[in-house]
């Protein structure tokens, strides 16, 4: 069950799992963005919108609750937060955008109930385009990290910037898979930005990559990229003298060693 307005107006809309959205404060997201941030390859999508919502001063609006999530709460300066929340505001007089976002897996069994629920909730906003951050796996380390994007519709294809390389084979899982499948079906503009990015580690630099793809999408506006690089830098740094490390130290003496 999904229910809106807790504080104000009761709305409820029934899904197939028990998830809810406790509206926490009413604005005007008509024709806006909402940007998907649940944890993807790298930690993409999560550092995509985290960043987005500080860098624009977004607010909570909502809070999207189940008994299938993990009993946590995450704490910032001193303030329990949820394991996934909504934030929104009006970034210039022609630009709204809205943000979900988590640090947290959702379980395999809620992914397809999630994205199903945003598109619910992004067609009770009157929200005009969704966009879904996510990494892909690199296959080899290089400099350069390429952007590939797919769309749900044509008309959303028209909005990709020219230099992105489409996605054309492969098979994109989790609640972007949801969005965009579901998109298609709905008629609904999602647009799927895929960033090479290395799995074991968060990764800064891909996610940079995504945020100068959004500025030329969300035309008036434009997030600094360069905070990413430099943490990038930080942790491609830390990581390579860990390695180095490693490599010299010795291997332990086979009589050092106890079965």
């Amino acid at each position: 069950m999904l229910r809106l307005g807790k504080i104000f107006t009761p709305k409820i809309i029934y899904t197939p799992m028990d998830l809810e959205i406790y509206e926490l404060k009413k604005i005007d997201l008509r024709d806006g963005i909402v940007i998907d941030g649940f944890p993807s390859v790298g930690l993409v999508s999560s550092i995509v919108a985290n960043y987005i919502i500080e860098s624009l001063n977004l607010e909570q609006i909502a809070i999207v609750d189940s008994p299938y999530f993990p009993a946590v709460a995450l704490v910032r300066n001193g303030v329990p937060l949820s394991p996934v929340r909504i934030y929104g505001g009006k970034v210039k007089e022609n630009l709204k955008i809205s943000v979900f976002v988590s640090e947290f897996q959702i379980p395999t069994s809620l992914l397809k109930s999630m994205g199903t629920l945003m598109l619910d909730w992004a067609d009770e906003q009157k929200i005009s385009t969704v966009i879904t951050p996510e990494g892909i796996i690199q296959e080899e380390k290089k400099e350069e990290v390429n952007v590939y994007a797919v769309t749900s519709t044509d008309y959303a294809k028209k909005k990709i910037p020219q230099g992105i390389l489409e996605f054309g084979e492969g098979v994109i899982t989790g609640v972007t898979g949801v969005l965009l499948t579901e998109g298609k079906k709905r008629d609904t503009d999602v647009i799927a930005l895929l960033a090479e990015a290395h799995p074991d580690y968060p990764d800064a630099r891909a996610a940079a990559k995504i945020v100068e793809v959004l500025n030329e999408i969300m035309q008036g506006i434009k997030i600094d990229p360069k905070p990413l690089y430099e943490e990038a830098e930080k942790i491609e740094k830390n990581l390579a003298q860990i390695r180095e490390q490693a490599a010299k130290v010795k291997k332990v003496p086979k009589d050092y060693i106890y079965a």
